[in-house]
């Protein structure tokens, strides 16, 4: 299966940057998840890849291969898009046997395929209906097994699985990524859901303003993030403010209150400003357990498996914690609180030369 590669690839749209100097490559038979927030170019950089939008300047590669002016249908690419563009007059099965049909394959072969894409999808019983006929999720799902069913060797997914209901949607991140390897496809997958990438992803591309701002495995990215602002989207996160004063093993970051506060081992000299940022699952809050910071629980929100927490902090303002369930109950509105963490759980950033808001900031 092929590689992708971006080389400084650049696309506006009057004062809009989609695609800032991209730099990326997506390794043969790789599921790469591109990950952002709205507006942030991750659309323009599928379409880029697959032809329907030619850049201003830069290369895309296919197998090193310079293929920046070819036309989509010489790519090998496959884009699912977010309107489907089914055919209206054609049915479920023979919008997925399109492809198919078209590359004349032998129509016993179009007869297994068709069952195990639609069974792929949960689309089985519903093979002779027209698009008009089917929900949303249906269309989707529809558009989804006519692009596996191409025969392509790369697949452009843009929030595939963005109209299904919550429990199809888990099931078909393991079904999709499973067929995309068992298959060998190049796999690009865009979402805002970091969920949803961090589950199926061999590695996520944050996407920002048009640019890559990080490039690792799911843990890596998660655990060590480059940025604050990766830090709060790939997992919210709570931040300090405040400058190096000793660095022994870990790192002591003295808060502009005088509180101090301990984090990894960082690079940084002694006296600089930083930012410390910690997950809202490893923060945690307790009435007996010290702690370097004392707060009082605003709010709580019952979610399951897990209690998400509000805690106001005088002097610093809310922090918030993840913890589980079964502490409903031993925790209630009001209640004073200790604040901590393990310090080998909490990064330190330098701080942003245009503010830690604006740095966190989505558009």
């Amino acid at each position: 299966m092929p590689s992708i590669t971006l080389n400084q690839v650049r696309k506006s749209y009057g004062d809009i940057k989609a695609a800032d100097g991209l730099e990326l490559e997506v390794l043969d038979g790789e599921y790469l998840c591109i990950l952002g927030p709205t507006g942030s170019g991750k659309t323009t950089l599928l379409r880029l890849v697959c032809g329907l939008t030619l850049p201003d300047s830069g290369a895309v590669l296919l197998d090193g291969k310079d293929i920046t002016r070819w036309e989509p249908e010489d790519r090998g690419a496959v884009m699912l898009s977010q309107t489907y563009s089914l055919f209206p007059h054609m049915t479920v099965a023979e919008n997925v046997l399109f492809g198919p049909d078209l590359r004349g394959m032998p129509d016993a072969d179009q007869k297994h395929l068709l069952a195990d894409m639609l069974d792929i999808v949960r689309l089985s019983s519903r093979a002779d209906a027209l698009p008009k006929e089917l929900s949303g999720g249906m269309m989707q799902r529809t558009a989804l097994a006519r692009a596996l069913a191409s025969g392509t060797e790369i697949l452009l997914l843009d929030e595939p699985l963005r109209a299904l209901d919550a429990r199809l949607r888990i099931n078909l991140r393991h079904e999709l990524r499973s067929l995309a390897k068992t298959l060998g496809l190049t796999t690009v997958h865009v979402t805002h859901d970091q969920e949803e990438a961090l589950v199926m992803a061999d590695r996520i591309a944050v996407l920002r303003y048009g640019r890559i701002v990080q490039v690792g495995t799911p843990g890596e990215i998660f655990d060590n993030p480059n940025s604050p602002f990766v830090a709060n989207f790939v997992g919210q996160s709570n931040f300090f403010t405040g400058k190096v004063e000793a660095k022994a093993g870990n790192t002591t970051v003295r808060l502009s209150d005088g509180r101090a506060v301990h984090a990894r081992a960082c690079q940084f000299p002694i006296g600089q400003e930083v930012v410390v940022g910690i997950k809202v699952g490893n923060t945690d809050i307790s009435k007996e357990e010290a702690g370097p910071l004392k707060g009082r629980i605003e709010r709580i929100l019952f979610e399951g498996k897990f209690l998400f927490i509000d805690v106001q902090v005088p002097g610093v303002g809310l922090i918030s914690s993840k913890v589980p369930s079964w502490r409903m109950g031993k925790l209630a509105v009001g209640d004073d609180v200790n604040v901590h963490w393990a310090w080998e759980k909490a990064t330190v950033f330098p701080l942003p030369a245009n503010g830690l808001a604006e740095e966190l900031r989505v558009d």
